[in-house]
């Protein structure tokens, strides 16, 4: 019995100074973390750039609506469509967009004089819009404003289980640069 007690002291003697398969021990406890690590950083950076994108949609959609006088229905088809180019390289059928043109009366009261959409929902005309507290100092009395807004349905590639598709959204108010434009016959003043 002190043999054998003796002999398996030295085995674990000799299992304690060997120290060939440490790196591979340590490299099993570290890679789930790592490659978790590596894997949130890279979803971070994908939903941020989708982010991104959307804020600039929104952006271009108003700032190519402001800068025009009179928009027809094939100048709105171009305007719309630029937003697929700016969007890529996700995929623009889960992009919705609207462009509105809002009229400010004396009582600063706004109303949506005209509103065009893809995939989303028109703001119906003579609608009133209600300024939050964020955009409260747009609402100038007897003033126009082109509103462009974007919303994408983000579908992270590897935390889909865990976040499901997440709605990015953003949107934008411009003035007019030369005149308000008209669109289709139909005037924002």
């Amino acid at each position: 019995m002190q043999r054998r007690n003796h002999s398996l002291l030295r085995l674990f003697g000799r299992f304690r100074r060997d120290r060939r398969a440490v790196s591979a021990v340590e490299f099993a406890l570290l890679a789930p973390v790592m490659i978790t690590l590596y894997m949130g950083c890279v979803e971070i950076s994908d939903g941020v750039a989708a982010d991104r994108k959307v804020s600039l949609t929104a952006a271009a959609l108003a700032n190519l609506a402001a800068q025009t006088t009179t928009i027809s229905t094939t100048d709105m088809t171009n305007i719309l469509n630029a937003t697929s180019a700016i969007i890529s390289p996700y995929d623009s059928s889960r992009l919705r967009i609207t462009v509105s043109c809002l009229n400010i009366d004396g009582n600063q009261v706004a109303k949506v004089k005209w509103s065009e959409t893809r995939n989303g929902t028109r703001r119906a005309t003579g609608s009133t819009y209600t300024f939050d507290t964020s955009t409260s100092a747009l609402d100038v009395a007897n003033t126009q404003l082109i509103l462009a807004e974007a919303s994408f349905d983000y579908t992270p590639v590897v935390g889909t289980a865990f976040a499901g598709t997440i709605t990015l959204s953003d949107r934008m108010f411009m003035s007019p640069r030369i005149t308000t434009p008209d669109y289709n016959g139909t005037t924002c003043s």
